[in-house]
This record gives C-alpha cells, sequence and structure tokens, in this order.
C-alpha cells in the first residue's frame, strides 16, 4: 500500500475510534452536569485522534481549554479512564482564526489533566455560546438601531490635546498614544494606568478611546468603570443572561475598564472578568485599566488575572508638580475664555497639590468669588478663597524648606548640600539656598551657615555676594535664581 494512502487510512481509523471513545464519554458525561453546562462546555468539543490510549479532544481556544482544565479536570480525567482503562490520558488540540482575511486555522496541542481543581470559585456555568451579534441584548446599545452598535461612554472633551503632559505622566501619556494609533497591534496589551485619585488616569484613558474612534471608525470602544461592570454582571446573572453580557463584551474592539481595584471582594465578578480577557487578548482586541494602585499590591485579586495584568505595561502616574499644575491652570483658563494674573496662577498652582480636580475647582471658585462680589482677582482674594481648599495661614517658612525646593529644582539629593565637597554644581545649589535663606527667614547669618553642616557666618556672607556678581554676568544663572526666588516667594505667602 502506498506510504501516504496508509498514512492517510491510519488517521481515518484513529479519529473514528475517537468518536467512538468520546461518544461513551459524552453518555457518562450527561449524567453528571446539568444541561447548561453540557451544551456550554461539552457539546462544541469534538473527538480528533486517539493512540496508544491517548484520547485528543478538539476544543476552540485557549480559553476553553483552560476552563476545562480547571473545573472539570477531575470529572474528564475519571470518565477517560473508566472508558479506556487505567492507561487512559487525555490531550487537546487548540484551534484558532488565525485574524486575516482567510481566517487561516492554526492548531495548538496541550497535555489534560495538568491543571488543578479552581477552589476559589464555585461559578462554574459560564455560558459561552455564540450566537448573531445583532441578537445580543446589550447594556449599550442605541436605541433606533436594528444592528448592534455601541454607545462609547466617552467624554469628548477628554482628549489628548488637552491632556497636559509633564514629568508625573510622560510614560504612561505616550504608551498611550501608541496605543491609540495601533489598537491591539502592540506590545502594552493590556495597558494599565495606575495612581492616586484625581491625578489624570480616567482623562488619559478616555483621550485614547477617543483618539481610537478618531483614527479608527470601524473599532468599537467602550469605556465602563469597575462599578458599572460589577452591576451589570449581577443584574445579568439574576436575569440568566450571562451569555449575553459575556458575548457582548466579547465583541468590543477596545475595552476600557476604570477602577479595577473595585473587583477585589467580587471574586465571580473576577471569574467572568477573565473569561472576557482572555478572549479579548487572543483575538487582538485591546485592553485598558486603571487603578488606584500597582497591580502588584491589588490584595484579592486572583493571581490568574495579575499574571495578565503584567503581560503588557504597567505605567504610572504621579501627583502633578508645580509647572505641570501651573499648565494645567493655564489651559484651563484658555478654553473658559478666562484671565487672571501670573502671580495668582502660580500662588493657586503651588498651593494645591493634591490633585487636578481639587486645582480645577479652586480656579473656579476663585472666578465665582470675584464676579459674585465684582472685584478684581488679586492675591488676597486668592488667599481668602484658598482657605477652603488648603491650609495656607501663618506659615513660617525655613531654611530646610528653601533647601529642600532648590535640591528639587537642581535634581541634588538633599544630603548632598550638608556635606563639605567642592564640586561646583553642590556649591553654587548651596550657594543660592544660603542667598534665599537670608532673604526670606529670620535666621542669623550663624544659623544659617549651620544647616549647611557647619559653616561659618563668612562663608555665608561670601555666598549671598558671589550669588549677586553672578547674577549681574549671567543671564542664565540669573533666570534660575529669579524662578527659584518666585518659587520661594509663593511658599512664603
Amino acid at each position: 500500500m502506498n506510504k501516504d494512502i496508509y498514512n492517510s487510512y491510519s488517521d481515518d481509523l484513529s479519529q473514528d475510534g475517537a468518536k467512538e471513545v468520546w461518544e461513551k464519554c459524552v453518555e457518562i458525561i450527561k449524567d453528571n452536569v446539568n444541561w447548561r453546562t453540557f451544551q456550554t462546555w461539552f457539546e462544541p468539543i469534538q473527538a480528533a485522534a486517539l493512540q496508544n490510549n491517548i484520547l485528543t479532544l478538539q476544543v476552540p481556544s485557549q480559553f476553553f481549554y483552560e476552563w476545562l482544565e480547571e473545573h472539570y479536570v477531575e470529572l474528564l480525567g475519571k470518565t477517560i479512564k473508566r472508558v479506556l482503562g487505567r492507561e487512559g490520558r487525555l490531550e487537546y488540540r487548540i484551534v484558532m482564526d488565525g485574524g486575516n482575511a482567510q481566517r487561516n486555522k492554526t492548531s495548538v496541542k496541550m497535555p489534560g489533566g495538568t491543571r488543578p481543581q479552581n477552589n476559589h470559585s464555585n461559578y462554574v456555568d459560564m455560558p459561552l455560546k455564540w450566537d448573531d451579534p445583532n441578537n445580543i441584548k446589550t447594556p449599550y446599545a442605541i436605541p433606533g438601531l436594528k444592528r448592534m452598535q455601541v454607545d462609547p461612554q466617552l467624554n469628548s472633551n477628554y482628549t489628548f490635546d488637552n491632556y497636559v503632559e509633564g514629568d508625573c505622566n510622560r510614560v504612561a501619556r505616550s504608551a498611550g498614544m501608541h496605543v491609540a494609533q495601533k489598537p491591539g497591534a502592540t506590545s502594552f496589551n493590556p495597558l494599565v494606568v495606575f495612581g492616586g485619585v484625581g491625578w489624570g488616569k480616567t482623562h488619559l484613558v478616555q483621550a485614547i478611546g477617543n483618539e481610537v474612534r478618531r483614527l479608527h471608525p470601524n473599532k468599537t470602544v467602550l469605556y465602563v468603570s469597575a462599578e458599572k461592570f460589577i452591576n451589570q454582571f449581577i443584574d445579568h446573572s439574576k436575569n440568566n443572561e450571562i451569555n449575553d453580557f459575556i458575548n457582548f463584551y466579547q465583541l468590543i474592539d477596545v475595552l476600557i475598564l476604570d477602577d479595577i481595584h473595585l473587583f477585589i471582594p467580587a471574586a465571580k465578578t473576577q471569574d467572568v472578568f477573565f473569561a472576557i480577557f482572555n478572549h479579548l487578548h487572543q483575538s487582538g482586541k485591546q485592553i485598558i485599566l486603571t487603578s488606584d494602585t500597582p497591580p502588584k499590591d491589588l490584595d484579592g485579586m486572583q493571581e490568574r488575572l495579575l499574571s495578565r495584568f503584567r503581560w503588557g505595561l504597567n505605567a504610572d502616574i504621579q501627583p502633578p508638580e508645580f509647572d505641570t499644575r501651573k499648565d494645567i491652570l493655564e489651559m484651563k483658563m484658555r478654553q473658559e475664555g478666562l484671565e487672571m494674573p501670573d502671580e495668582v496662577v502660580k500662588y493657586v498652582a503651588y498651593n494645591v497639590q493634591s490633585n487636578v480636580r481639587e486645582l480645577e475647582g479652586a480656579m473656579i471658585a476663585l472666578f465665582a468669588q470675584a464676579t459674585l462680589n465684582k472685584k478684581e482677582i488679586d492675591i488676597d482674594l486668592a488667599k481668602r478663597v484658598m482657605k477652603n481648599f488648603v491650609k495656607t495661614s501663618s506659615r513660617e517658612l525655613t531654611i530646610e524648606a528653601i533647601q529642600k525646593m532648590v535640591c528639587e529644582y537642581f535634581n541634588l539629593p538633599y544630603d548632598r548640600l550638608l556635606i563639605k565637597t567642592r564640586k561646583r554644581e553642590v556649591v553654587q545649589a548651596r550657594q543660592i539656598t544660603m542667598y534665599l535663606a537670608k532673604k526670606f527667614t529670620k535666621s542669623s547669618l550663624k544659623n544659617i551657615g549651620e544647616h549647611f553642616g557647619g559653616f561659618d557666618h563668612t562663608t555665608v556672607i561670601h555666598s549671598c555676594q558671589t550669588v549677586e556678581n553672578l547674577m549681574d554676568t549671567d543671564t542664565d544663572y540669573k533666570e534660575s535664581v529669579l524662578e527659584l526666588q518666585q518659587k520661594v516667594q509663593l511658599a512664603s505667602i
């Protein structure tokens, strides 16, 4: 017999035997699971081959394989041994769409019975039956349209154009721009943006969503808060509509999920999101997440989810520094057509350091007070308004505070300023600090010198004179000193 014909004939016999064995297994499985579970997780399985007491089953996705192994490994193992004997074993063949226009199929072989039973969830009836997308009941359908079209739930005011870039958010913003240009096709999938409340996470991820819609109008984008996601899941569970819930989210091209730390107490929601995450990621869809804490600190989140969060990029956003806060205020003023003296802008930016929301609130309150009282906006008005936002009264400026401002400005460690060294950058920073301390504090020359590791008063006098001389001859040096002087003045108001 021709070798190729023999191999083909052997494959046919192997497949026929596999089908027969699997049919016997199915009869046993039907007696041990409910109808919906069987329809969802066992009916789609096809017998692929049988060789040396190893039954190979064909499943439609990596997630499908993982779910079977996590939830039904014991049932499958006992069933296979009952039909094939003690030597019976199981393998899987995962057949996936290649994602191109021809929908090429790729096959991956996986061992069976290698994963432990999942003990952290009793939720095993998770439907994954594929329906016509236009017949899925969606929580975000646009009324009046027969075909499924999703309302993206995006705020059109959140764009990259009005998202002020600074040292605090440069990496996250750059990654977001990259994702918006090629959603699902970069290594930043998922993109996890984390940082404190009011630091600009929601603005950034919604800006990504708006940019995707502008560049890729055919892609389905959806922004949803974790709280709303949880509530939707609960509602769909009560109505026995989990199938629609999962299928809907698996159809999204760019899913933006805000505040995932709220998933921590919701174990069943984590299970569902795990299924959705796997499908989207394997399908080349983009996932964007935000959290108030780094993923590694999400105690209570399932480890399998945390491991997937680490697949892409975790980008942090820090509280905005002074220059960024000032730029944010100026941008908001331009948007609203408002004007405010530069010294007041700097005063507000210096004193509101917590988050962007309070910064915007302070600006609005300032303009409201000026309008209602028919007064010009000045420092005195700003001081009165700012009492509602920060504690600014009776603040005495210290030498230590000036030292820290100068170290931050020149990017020097604080302890370097106190060590006796002749390195130019340290000497220059120390001289400027002594000059500012003499100008803005009531400390004696001797006391100032002692704050720098024991210098005497003559060193302080020499430092102040050196600063004044350099300001007369070096324009760049003068600008640096004046900028620092302005920061100290704002702190002393």
